[in-house]
């Protein structure tokens, strides 16, 4: 205990390099485990948006676009499937239920996402949570819309609001689609996943909004559009479809007839299989990432070595006072050890809490700008094991300084200046 007191009253006495010391580990340390958190946490975020869907189908094309697009509202699609595709694996037998979603329009930058009551009913996700209605309720006509939780907050829209759509996914569209008015009957509960980044109307709205564009261009200037009948709207085309099965067993059977459909080509993927090829093509980045982090901790111990070096030649009066007063030689190495360990301690505390506030702070910027999901995560063993490395590390190299404060013989340290 009388050691530990000295080591911290010695750290204490020398401040600003001690505080200097430990902004470099904990900097180190903030790098490392971060670059390790932001991984866990995007692939938490990303694991949890969609639960208990056994396959997402669209048209022929990558798996991880389509993965993308339709969950994530990232990139689009590469191409429409016709509804009686659709149809016909909507009634399929193994088939339990579908979510059909149609895509590509916008509203200020946010996606819209045509859809059916399925999706309120049938969609999940963090493993059996339901989508929720903070206030209203779903929209059942073709001029009614729901928006996430984040576009009705960060666009300041209530109830009973009328707003007109976008052609295209841009943030600054120039075509709008004001030749239908959707009024706003929802505001869905949050949910932390790209479900609060979207609005969600009825496919048939969808199709009343595209009436005069089935070009995929607008009327031509002066060009009247022709009068919207409820009545003669139905569903064409979809981007792709969510899909359950009524047992496990059946999915890849499924899968195959479905990539193997012959009236039209589709994709049929297995959401997880398919986001293990996004962390596989992202483990290059991150092991690059770790090896940078790892070169700054050891840049960040090395200054902690540099810092105690030097201050020995300063401390060879204090040293010297010590043995004098009875300390043994055992407990001047100890007492230097201490005091890379309390130092490496209290930066990587600092280093560990740094990564959670920013990860806290960050958390909403990154999902509302990049429109990536990201959750909390605790420490992990791959954490853990930084830690402890760090401060072992530290104690490891107070060795060289503690061997240079044996070889300082008394009578070297009370004739000091």
């Amino acid at each position: 205990m009388m050691l530990i007191r000295l080591a911290w009253k010695s750290l204490y006495s020398r401040a600003f390099p001690t505080s200097l010391t430990i902004f470099s580990i904990a900097l180190s340390v903030t790098l490392l485990a971060g670059v390790d958190r932001l991984r866990y946490a995007a692939q938490a975020g990303f694991t949890g948006t969609l639960s208990r869907t056994d396959l997402i189908v669209g048209a022929r094309g990558g798996e991880l676009p389509l993965l993308l697009s339709t969950v994530f509202h990232l990139g689009g699609a590469a191409n429409e499937i016709s509804w009686e595709s659709y149809q016909h694996f909507a009634q399929h037998p193994a088939v339990a239920w579908t979510i059909p979603i149609s895509m590509g329009d916008s509203h200020r930058g946010y996606r819209v996402v045509a859809t059916d009551e399925n999706f309120y009913a049938h969609y999940q996700y963090r493993r059996d949570r339901h989508i929720s209605f903070a206030e209203g309720h779903a929209p059942s006509s073709f001029s009614e819309i729901a928006l996430g939780s984040e576009v009705a907050s960060s666009l300041h829209y209530r109830l009973g609001q009328k707003i007109a759509l976008s052609h295209g996914i841009e943030e600054h569209s120039i075509l709008k689609h004001d030749n239908v008015l959707f009024t706003i009957v929802g505001i869905l509960a949050r949910t932390a996943t790209p479900v609060d980044r979207a609005l969600y109307m009825t496919l048939l709205g969808d199709e009343a909004m595209h009436v005069g564009w089935e070009n995929g261009t607008p009327p031509a200037i002066g060009e009247q559009l022709p009068e919207l009948d409820p009545s003669k709207l139905s569903v064409k085309n979809i981007t792709s479809f969510l899909l359950g099965t009524k047992s496990r067993i059946s999915t890849l059977m499924l899968q195959r007839e479905i990539n193997s459909y012959k009236p039209e080509p589709l994709t049929a993927i297995i959401p997880a299989y398919t986001l293990q090829e996004l962390w596989s093509i992202l483990d290059y980045a991150d092991q690059t990432l770790s090896m940078i982090s790892a070169a700054v901790l050891i840049v960040g111990l090395l200054a902690m070595l540099i810092a105690l070096y030097m201050a020995i030649n300063e401390r060879r009066r204090e040293i010297a006072v010590l043995r004098a007063v009875g300390l043994h030689l055992r407990q001047i190495i100890t007492l230097i050890l201490m005091e890379a360990g309390l130092i490496a301690i209290a930066g990587t505390v600092l280093g560990l809490g740094a990564v959670y506030v920013l990860l806290f702070v960050l958390r909403s910027v990154i999902e509302s700008r990049l429109g990536l999901p990201i959750m909390l995560v605790g420490l992990s063993a791959r954490v853990e094991i930084y830690a402890l490395a760090t401060i072992l590390g530290a104690v490891l190299l107070g060795i060289v300084p503690a061997w240079r404060a044996y070889r300082n013989s008394l009578i070297d340290g009370l004739n000091a200046s």
